[in-house]
């Protein structure tokens, strides 16, 4: 199977590439088909690089992103017009380019993350489940570290979380976020999601979440400390993504983690 790697000189897409050149993908049948990039500046690459995304989409059996939301748009409409799967990695999407992937995932395949990490997406489900058993008593917060050139804020992994959150008590999102604080703003609303963030040096992502109750408080979370394991786990999702229907899928989808 081909791989193609929107965005293959970028952070994590340098990763996929070098990923695609190990034995275990290898002994999968996954080979590398080229990459795609915005810039006119060309790193040298013995690989074939195109800042044409729809050729890299004609000779590729399936697209990895990890690009821009603007890009992740274009190559959205790129693999619902030619039919191709495509694996979405990209962070910092708003609601817009969500419909986005979810309008040409009527037409093709696509997969979509905030995280490609395994053991972040399993606390994403531990996080809905957790919030469904405890009360609108127990207070949710969600604490999140990132590198200091993270450009998104809370980080679209945090968001995940967020989102996991309020599905386990059957909530809105939306309605009970909370990313600002600051001044006299009175006592803490029942039922509410306080978001907290840092930014620093070269951390690859911490997220914790806690639940307050009365006298106790469970905090679960994740901590990365390789940048390969996104790498790893979007290849992952592209061997399963690879003969699905169309449809827009997670790595909840990927991992079994409903049944």
């Amino acid at each position: 199977m081909k791989i193609g790697v929107a965005g293959c000189t970028g952070r994590v897409g340098k990763l996929v590439v070098k990923e695609l050149g190990t034995e275990r993908w290898a002994g999968e049948g996954l080979v590398l088909s080229g990459g795609s990039i915005q810039s006119e500046k060309k790193e040298k690459v013995s690989y074939f690089v195109t800042k044409d995304a729809r050729e890299l989409f004609e000779i590729s059996d399936i697209v990895i992103d990890f690009t821009s939301p603007d890009a992740s748009r274009t190559h959205a409409s790129l693999a619902a017009e030619l039919k191709k799967p495509l694996v979405v990695g990209t962070t910092g999407l708003d609601k817009e380019d969500e419909q986005a992937l979810l309008e040409a995932s009527k037409e093709a395949p696509i997969m979509y993350s905030a995280n490609m990490s395994i053991g972040l997406n399993i606390l994403v489900a531990h996080i809905e489940k957790t919030a469904e058993c405890l009360g609108v008593e127990w207070d949710i917060e969600i604490f999140e570290t990132h590198h200091k050139y993270k450009v998104d804020s809370p980080s679209g992994t945090a968001i995940m979380l967020g989102k996991a959150a309020a599905n386990g008590r059957g909530k809105n999102f939306d309605h009970l976020a909370v990313y600002d604080r600051h001044g006299r703003i009175g006592t803490r609303p029942a039922g509410t999601i306080g978001f907290a963030v840092a930014r620093g040096g070269d951390v690859v992502g911490e997220h914790k979440v806690t639940f307050y109750g009365e006298g106790e408080r469970v905090e679960l979370g994740h901590i990365a400390t390789d940048r390969s394991l996104f790498a790893r786990g979007a290849l992952r999702a592209a061997l399963w993504l690879s003969d699905k229907e169309p449809g827009l899928y997670t790595m909840r989808d990927v991992l079994n983690l409903d049944e």
